[in-house]
Parts: C-alpha cells; sequence; structure tokens
C-alpha cells in the first residue's frame, strides 16, 4: 500500500495516551524510544520538552510541516462527522464528548506541527516505514507501534507483520503493539500468528489488557521481546 498524504487523518495522539495505551512506566520513558508510524502526533514533542529520548518514524515526515497542517484542515470536519455517525464504537470515559476529542486532537497536532521542522532538522523524525528501519542492531530500549499494525490486517499480511515486528525487535529489545483491532473494529486475524511466529523463534510473546480504551474492545497490547 503506497504511502499517500490523503491517508493522513487528524488524530493526533499524546504522551498521556502513549504511556496509556503501551503501559508505559517511568523507567520506560527514560529510555531510548523508537515510535514507528507516528504520524502528526504531540508524543515526541512532549517527551523532547522533557529531555527524553525519542525518534519517530513515518512516511508522513518527507512532507513539509505546512503541507501536512493543509491536509489536517482539509480532513478534520469529515474525520469528525465519521466519530459523531459511529459514536457507539467509542467509550467515552478517557475523551467525555465529540467536542473535546477534536480539541484535544487539533492541540496536539498544532504541537507536533510546532515541533516538526526543529524536531526533523535534530534527526527526531526520520522519513521511514516498516519493514525497513534505518538504524543499528540494538539502538533503542522500546519500539512501538500505534494504530498502523494490525489496523490494516487486509492490507498487510502476516508475513508482513512478522518482517515488520522482527525489524523493531532488530533495532530495540522490546516491541509493542496497540491496539490489536483492524479497521471496522473487529479483532486482527494475525495476532495468534504473530504469537507463535515469536514464540518460535524463542522471544516472550504476550497480549496484555491495559488501561486505555477510545475504540470499544481496543484495549489490548501485544508485548514481546527477547
Amino acid at each position: 500500500m503506497p504511502f499517500s498524504i490523503d491517508r493522513v487523518i487528524p488524530w493526533g495522539r499524546t504522551l498521556a495516551e502513549y504511556r496509556a495505551m503501551f503501559d508505559l512506566s517511568e523507567g520506560d520513558l527514560g529510555g531510548r524510544i523508537l515510535g514507528c508510524g507516528d504520524g502528526p502526533a504531540s508524543f515526541n514533542a512532549e517527551m523532547s520538552a522533557l529531555d527524553r529520548a525519542v525518534v519517530s518514524v513515518d512516511p508522513l515526515y518527507s512532507y513539509s510541516a505546512a503541507a501536512i497542517q493543509r491536509r489536517v484542515q482539509e480532513t478534520f470536519d469529515v474525520v469528525m462527522k465519521q466519530a459523531r455517525d459511529n459514536q457507539q464504537d467509542f467509550v467515552w470515559t478517557h475523551v467525555p464528548s465529540i467536542q473535546e476529542l477534536g480539541r484535544r486532537r487539533m492541540l496536539a497536532m498544532r504541537r507536533f506541527l510546532s515541533d516538526f521542522p526543529t524536531g526533523k532538522i535534530e534527526g527526531r523524525y526520520r522519513d521511514a516505514s516498516l519493514p525497513y528501519l534505518p538504524f543499528s542492531d540494538g539502538s533503542y530500549e522500546l519500539a512501538l507501534s500505534s494504530h498502523f499494525l494490525f489496523l490494516y490486517s487486509a492490507q498487510f499480511d502476516l508475513t508482513f507483520h512478522c518482517s515488520a515486528l522482527q525489524e523493531m525487535l532488530r533495532v530495540a529489545s522490546e516491541a509493542r503493539v496497540f491496539p490489536l483491532l483492524q479497521v471496522g473494529g473487529t479483532p486482527s486475524p494475525h495476532v495468534q500468528g504473530v504469537i507463535e511466529y515469536f514464540k518460535s523463534k524463542g522471544f516472550r510473546a504476550c497480549i496484555e489488557t491495559v488501561s486505555y480504551e477510545f475504540q470499544r474492545g481496543g484495549n489490548k497490547m501485544m508485548r514481546l521481546g527477547r
């Protein structure tokens, strides 16, 4: 599935959401973290402001901040309408309303856009994508994938998922993926195959329930490690 900026939607996520989605401890946050497919999230900006070591990769980062901002503005109303039309598919606990969802997402993306030019110069935002990462073996303690792996199970098969996660585990000691649902909100058919593949290779592989649930049923994280 070739990348297009037309696939960019205004769903900026924050440090607080990353902490909940990936059950990140203070120890986790103190290590070197790689975000795979981070998109227009404020995670990197917020972590960098705290002097934490984070690098984000996404093909989106080949575009300028102005181009990303234009696409966010063009798609925001459409995405918000989709959220309103499908309110029953979400859990309104972490986010109390549609209006608050829009406010938080736009605030996070504005923070990303403000940080992006400097972060790109500093090497914190890299134009790259799974299953190939431009880093040496063991460059990070933790590699994260939010709302990419498993989400597009119809477009990317089991072999792709195993290759992508193998690459994450090449550059990091541990990999975590959230959520384990595919587009439409049903469980990904690749989850069990991935677990079996990595266990057969001698890795630790498990599924954990986390405190974050916005997409209904989307409160599970996969953890893989050596």
